[in-house]
């Protein structure tokens, strides 16, 4: 199978087929946003180095259109997402759940960009990355420390009420190739 057979049955397999959309993925450093886009691309893991500068990447094969944002995730770097969330229709949110002392912190940068009137209407997918860690908490504990008890929508994409924004937690594991397939599936719904 070729690398463009590949993409196209990754992204129709991911829902986003025949779909133009810019996505930007956001969430601390060490998440593991620079190794699921690698893993996107490439269906393989590496070593990758913590992200300094933003980066894009556009995948087209026919008609399918795939935007990406790879936004670091250190202070010094979040204060530039909004610059870029501007231009998405969609974020993608990972949270490290093997590493819960930095809960408080992911909490606090998910909150502003969800408090952002610009992006109030943008559906956010939060994977909740590195299950396989002996580490990891549960989900029910990550989506309790990030406070979106009340603001998750549900797993089944829904006709939603004027102004509520999707919002979905799914577990997985970048490098075990796990769960966020089924982000994506949901995500493909609201874009």
């Amino acid at each position: 199978m070729g690398f463009f057979d590949w993409i196209w049955k990754s992204l129709s397999y991911l829902g986003l087929y025949k779909k133009k959309a810019s996505i930007v993925f956001l969430g601390l450093d060490n998440a593991g946003k620079s190794t699921l886009l690698a893993m996107l691309k490439n269906q393989a893991t590496a070593a990758i180095a913590p992200t300094q500068h933003p980066t894009s990447q556009v995948l087209e094969i026919g008609s399918i259109k795939f935007k990406t944002y790879d936004l670091g995730g250190h202070e010094v770097a979040r204060k530039v997402w909004e610059e870029y969330v501007a231009s998405a229709n969609a974020i993608v949110y990972l949270v490290d759940i093997a590493d819960r002392t930095r809960f408080a912190e992911s909490r606090v940068a998910l909150q502003s960009v969800m408090e952002a009137k610009q992006f109030k209407d943008f559906p956010i997918l939060i994977l909740a990355n590195k299950i396989d860690l002996p580490s990891a908490v549960s989900v029910e504990d990550v989506v309790s420390a990030l406070k979106l008890q009340d603001q998750q929508t549900g797993k089944e994409a829904a006709k939603l009420p004027q102004g509520v924004r999707p919002l979905e937690v799914f577990p997985c594991s970048v490098i075990q190739k796990e769960g966020y397939a089924e982000g994506f599936r949901w995500l493909s719904k609201y874009v």
